[in-house]
């Protein structure tokens, strides 16, 4: 399928299309001064090009949130959502194909940087199957990858420039073309700039900047001048999407417009000063009203709703249910924490992280409170990561109280080993104990099982084949025998695991 934009008219009155395909495959930079129309430029090629493929907008100023109410766009307000609840909605946002605006307004800049960087990661380790075309416009990107340190952590500039930078340079294989518009060529990093092959140059009046921009047109330096001479709403055009020679190109009208716009003059009061003076001074008599109650919260569930079926039915309420019994909720809380230990990825996630995706799966699961607080989630959690799910098993009591005598990070594979010992499998593997333990050094984990053994809580024997056993002597189980640098078949799983399996 063959798309061109209208961009607007050239000196001419010839239209100027912008070729939507060979765009995906070459992306494109803007660049002009506050005032020159950059802003404007994005909305047309956004409005022209909403309903022939999946828009995704990084907005600091909240400038193109009204995009949603002529095109459908979805707004994820940023302040509202932690920063792993916004990495699991990008997620989605691939899968489902659906058009959103990143609103970064009520953050600071720190926080823009570390949200902006998280997000696009999070579109740019989408499954392969999850690859479809999407333009991703990145408003004032000198902010996300600046070419210096500035007003902001260095993390969050690491993390944010090294997803500008796969964006642009590694993005088109999977199907994310950029789009970035800048105030200023000199303060955005090079390596992001130059994997554009497509450019719109606003106004611009700084020597280096105007010296970038016709370097990246193929300009002379002495042709430059004209940079500065631009109006408000012209560009310079040149790419394999628009031109292959520079062509000037006055931007269209649009249909949607920022909520601040441009401030105009209007005409001061032409009360008598004495008149104003009254009205400044005058006293208050009553307190003024209060301000309308905020809007209602979007929750993190509502937007994943909207984001998988982006045409609701009118919601109706819901009949009110009987009380969840004890074991059903029992049985929901062992299947959310097997979920979560079965994901890769939260092997080395914070307990304070993983807590939050725990509530939210949960909530999704029609158990608004599962009653555990952060310091028993964290004992629930490495109970799971010992393949321990039962909390109510009495043949653990006696292990969980000796667990309790060591510090909280061993409790998972200080359980694990009791697993293993107490139903005679081989000895786990520093491998298999560092992922329990949340590490990925050995010799971290040899220095855990150091420390237990000091503690008279275990002791470990190695024979002459090199292979190690593992012995809980308040117990009375053992390990069979194993080499400890080779992984071995996993433990049967637990009693009852075939319901959390029919729950997942």
């Amino acid at each position: 399928m063959t798309a061109r934009i209208d961009m607007g008219m050239d000196g001419a009155g010839n239209p100027v299309l912008m070729d939507l395909e060979e765009l995906l495959a070459t992306r494109l930079l803007v660049q002009g001064n506050s005032g020159s129309g950059k802003s404007h430029l994005l909305r047309r090629l956004l409005e022209g090009s909403a309903g022939l493929v999946q828009q995704v907008v990084i907005d600091p100023e909240g400038d193109f949130v009204s995009l949603s109410e002529a095109f459908g766009h979805v707004v994820l307000d940023a302040s509202e959502h932690s920063e792993h609840e916004i990495n699991r909605i990008a997620t989605r946002i691939r899968e489902h194909r659906a058009s959103v605006v990143l609103s970064l307004e009520g953050l600071d800049i720190d926080a823009q940087m570390r949200c902006a960087g998280g997000f696009l990661s999070a579109l740019f380790d989408a499954p392969r199957d999850h690859w479809y075309p999407a333009l991703v416009v990145v408003d004032e990107a000198q902010m996300f990858a600046p070419v210096a340190a500035g007003e902001f952590s260095e993390e969050a500039r690491r993390a944010s420039l090294g997803a500008m930078t796969n964006l642009m340079c590694r993005g088109r294989k999977r199907g994310l073309a950029g789009v970035i518009a800048t105030q200023r060529l000199a303060k955005l990093a090079k390596n992001v700039a130059a994997e554009a092959s497509n450019f719109l140059m606003g106004r611009t009046f700084l020597d280096i900047d105007m010296a970038r921009a016709a370097d990246l047109l193929g300009m002379e330096r002495r042709q430059a001048e004209q940079i500065r001479d631009l109006e408000r709403g012209r560009f310079l055009a040149l790419g394999p999407a628009v031109s292959r020679r520079p062509i000037a190109v006055r931007i269209g009208e649009v249909k949607t417009g920022a909520r601040g716009g441009t401030p105009k003059l209007t005409p001061l009061p032409t009360a008598a000063p004495e008149d104003l003076e009254s009205l400044l001074f005058a006293a208050v008599e009553a307190p003024p009203p209060p301000p309308p109650p905020p809007p209602p919260r979007v929750t993190s569930e509502d937007l994943i709703r909207s984001i998988a079926r982006p045409i609701l039915q009118p919601a109706t309420p819901a009949p009110a249910g009987p009380q969840m019994e004890e074991s059903e909720r029992a049985a929901i809380i062992s299947a959310v924490l097997a979920e979560i230990v079965a994901d890769p990825d939260a092997t080395y996630r914070t307990a304070a992280v993983l807590y939050q995706d725990f509530g939210l799966r949960c909530r999704m699961r029609q158990l608004g409170d599962p009653g555990l607080d952060l310091p028993k989630f964290r004992k629930r959690l490495a109970m799971a990561r010992a393949g321990i799910f039962d909390e109510g098993d009495e043949s653990w009591a006696e292990a969980l109280e000796l667990a309790g005598q060591l510090p909280e990070d061993m409790l998972g594979a200080f359980l694990m080993v009791a697993r293993v010992a107490k139903e005679g499998m081989p000895c786990p593997s520093d491998a298999e104990l560092a992922e329990v333990y949340g590490t990925r050094s050995p010799g971290r984990v040899r220095r855990m099982l150091s420390y237990i053994e000091s503690r008279g809580l275990l002791v470990a024997r190695v024979d002459l084949s090199g292979k190690r056993t593992l012995t809980l002597p308040n117990l009375g189980w053992t390990t069979a025998p194993a080499i400890p640098e080779i992984d071995h078949p996993a433990p049967a799983p637990m009693r009852g695991s075939a319901d959390m399996g029919s729950l997942l």
